[in-house]
């Protein structure tokens, strides 16, 4: 109990219960010697005065790679470069990453992230409530494995319905969440379409799973992607049960699938190892009530609790924008209770819930911890992970708007910007940036327009997304587009009449597409016009001075011969004389016989008058044009 105060882990009473995780930590720490066996490093104390600081500064005073620092600043979601100022609160937070304690005026920052539970920052709040607030909520289950060994088969037949006649070839097409009762308790299952989606929700800090069903087909075995799947869930430290499933197939052999799977160390229970493996069919559906008792038994050990009592937060699971219902995001409530008429938050964008409807596509008025439930009133599709926080009345929504738009503003110190003013800033000779927020109509003209843009390469612009949606251009991108000093561009979609005003009003630029390669072909011009311009010498003439005339008001005139290209009017010249040049400068004027003209041809003679120098006869004047290089 001692050693966790010291790390800042809040712990009610000796019985409450940790994560395994975290008591292997603990014990790695507690060893002190054996911890640096292992590779573990105990967190660093430094103390710390003052309430601001530089992020340069920081990392001078943590003894950190700037890159590493900057990494963590990401992570966080924002926008800070090595000069930004942040609050004592911020450095502790990112300190904290990096396994550095940050001793405030004897007020010590939490302890690293390595060595803390896996729980969400919303569960970590759990534990700062009364207990006798706190219930029981169902697991959250994702079943991941190899694309052919059953995920979707196993699904539908938990949930008794076919939901795999809709779906071509079998492959999953959406991310869903789905509410099952066995033996009286809920469990939600999460339907995933691949790991990369598990991962995104991991990557910004949404840890929604419980538990992680592995399905691997007792006929093949492990495939690649079974691999990758036991390593998404071992990154995201969630228990994993192994589902053998196919065993109606005669060439099945369950005892050579864990043989496999002990080289990946998962050891199952009656070889001594901690690993559940159930034998399933979900084809013969044999088995499957055996896999649900080990789920909830699972979750009982993991004693999953939260309170319904208070403001809701959920994660988005799921978003996609429908053209009769508008912007529609499915979410699994974290902690309170969601219901029709709240007011919310997420992102940089807010709403009222006007509608909720359960995995049945049935209207419901609430929806508590761990249900999914698909929420309508979201002025934009939100992206899948961001958190949705309930607020109590419509004002406290709009100050909490503000005070993240200010905050973005804050932490990016952009000014409002259009194209004209980065090149003149590019022609100063200071580092450029390019942000942009995309808006699109469906999520597959957005993804295609995100990978062209990433296609956008130059060593001197960085070219940035820093939000991107489906749906309309609204109020909130105009003042995101203002604390960011990006660039709206719009594909498909339509932009309402106060956006526009706000937008002229706040100068912001706006680009409007309907076809996806019009927006790389001008992005791709938008970085050249950004680029420090490169100059290059083109000649396009040359003329040999075969005599003199002199003139009291001209002065000396050159009766030149062009003996290649053209002499212009507008000419650069430099004056060769024995092989050396003599002077450099512009032509004062050009003549054929007593007029003044534009430009003599090869074979032609002229007269040459050069500004501020006297050319003698046999000189050379080569004739140039100085000319932005094409990039």
């Amino acid at each position: 109990m001692s050693l966790l105060s010291d790390l800042n882990i809040r712990i009610k009473s000796p019985n409450q219960k940790l994560d395994a995780g975290l008591v292997q930590q603990v014990k790695d720490l507690y060893r002190g010697e054996d911890a640096q066996d292992d590779g573990i490093v105990p967190p660093k104390v430094i103390k710390v005065s003052g309430d601001r600081l530089l992020i340069k500064d920081l990392a001078s005073l943590i003894d950190c790679d700037l890159g590493k620092l900057m990494k963590a600043v990401l992570e966080k979601g924002m926008l800070l470069n090595l000069n930004s100022e942040i609050d004592i609160s911020l450095a502790v937070e990112l300190a904290a990453k990096l396994n550095v304690v940050l001793d405030v005026e004897g007020v010590q920052s939490e302890a690293p992230m390595d060595i803390r539970s896996s729980l969400e920052k919303i569960e970590e709040a759990e534990l700062d409530r009364d207990p006798d607030a706190l219930t029981e909520r169902p697991p959250v289950v994702t079943i991941m494995g190899h694309v052919d060994h059953g995920k979707t088969l196993l699904l539908d037949t938990i949930r008794k319905s076919n939901i795999i006649s809709g779906e071509a070839g079998g492959i999953t097409q959406h991310i869903g969440a789905y509410q099952v009762v066995a033996k009286g308790k809920k469990i939600t299952f999460l339907d995933t379409p691949g790991h990369a989606a598990f991962t995104s929700l991991r990557a910004r800090g949404s840890q929604i799973t419980d538990v992680t069903i592995l399905v691997v087909a007792a006929d093949e075995g492990i495939k690649p992607q079974t691999v990758e799947a036991i390593h998404h869930a071992k990154a995201a430290a969630v228990p994993i049960i192994v589902a053998i499933n196919k065993m109606d197939k005669p060439d099945a052999d369950p005892e050579r699938v864990k043989q496999q799977l002990v080289e990946h160390d998962l050891v199952p229970e009656e070889w001594g190892g901690k690993t559940i493996m159930v034998p399933i069919s979900a084809k013969a559906k044999t088995g499957i009530s055996e896999l649900l008792d080990m789920i909830l038994l699972v979750a009982e050990m993991a004693e999953l609790r939260a309170d319904s009592t208070c403001l809701a937060k959920a994660v988005v699971i799921e978003s996609r924008l429908s053209r009769k219902k508008g912007p529609i995001a499915t979410v699994l409530v974290k902690s309170g209770t969601l219901r029709v008429g709240d007011f919310f938050v997420i992102g940089t964008t807010s709403g009222k819930v006007r509608a909720l409807l359960n995995d049945l596509g049935e209207k419901v008025d609430s929806a508590g911890p761990g249900a999914p439930v698909e929420v309508l009133g979201i002025s934009e599709v939100p992206a899948p992970g961001s958190i949705l926080e309930c607020m109590v009345t419509e004002r406290d929504t709009k100050e909490e708007m503000e005070q993240r738009l200010l905050a973005i503003e804050g932490q990016t110190g952009f000014k409002t910007i259009t194209l004209e003013a980065l090149s003149e800033q590019v022609e100063k000779g200071e580092a450029q940036r390019l942000n942009l927020i995309i808006k699109a109509d469906v999520n597959g003209s957005l993804e295609a327009i995100i990978t062209s843009v990433q296609q956008v390469h130059s060593p001197e612009v960085t070219v940035s997304i820093i939000h991107a949606a489906t749906g309309p251009i609204n109020e909130n991108d105009i003042l995101l587009a203002r604390a960011s000093s990006a660039i709206i561009v719009g594909f498909g979609i339509t932009i309402n009449g106060e956006a526009q005003l706000l937008a002229e009003s706040e100068g912001v630029e706006i680009k409007m597409y309907s076809i996806i390669y019009q927006i790389l072909d001008d992005l791709n011009r938008a970085v050249q016009g950004l680029l420090k311009p490169v100059f290059e010498e083109v000649e396009h003439g040359r003329a040999e001075v075969r005599q003199l005339f002199r003139f009291s008001k001209v002065g000396t005139i050159a009766g030149s011969y062009v003996l290649s290209g053209k002499i212009f009017r507008t000419s650069q010249v430099r004056v060769i004389r024995n092989k050396q040049v003599v002077h450099e400068g512009k032509l004062g004027s050009l003549k054929r016989f007593q007029e003044d003209v534009k430009e003599v041809a090869t074979g032609f003679e002229c007269g040459i008058v050069v500004e501020d120098w006297d050319v003698a006869v046999g000189d050379v004047i080569f004739c140039y044009t100085i000319q932005e290089k094409k990039r």
